[in-house]
């Protein structure tokens, strides 16, 4: 079966939610704005993600470089996340998406 074009985007707002627009990685950047997580951590903070979808949004984000993951080689292993330049530019739209929710209760 011939492989699908891929749709090009020219609108930023629609490239943007390409990345940051699926369910969780806006709460999952949130937590790492604070600093370098683990896995668990986020779990714990993420109340109602399951392991699975966590780790696909992580990827997705990964892939998109908006954080990094650092992989120690230990046993057990232990990962760590952290945001990268392009991810903590997203700070700045979070705390607009704050200060909105907060005075449209």
């Amino acid at each position: 079966m011939p492989k699908l074009k891929e749709k090009t985007i020219n609108c930023p707002v629609e490239k943007t939610l390409n990345i940051i627009g699926k369910k969780w990685a806006v709460l999952i950047i949130r937590d790492l704005l604070s600093g370098k997580k683990r896995f668990g951590q986020l779990l714990i903070s993420l109340a109602g993600i399951s392991p699975r979808t966590l780790s696909a949004r992580l990827n997705n984000l990964a892939e998109n470089g908006v954080l990094k993951k650092r992989i120690f080689p230990e046993i057990p292993p232990h990962v760590e996340y952290s945001l990268t330049k392009r991810g903590e530019d997203l700070h700045s739209i979070l705390d607009q998406m704050n200060k909105w929710g907060s005075s449209h209760k």
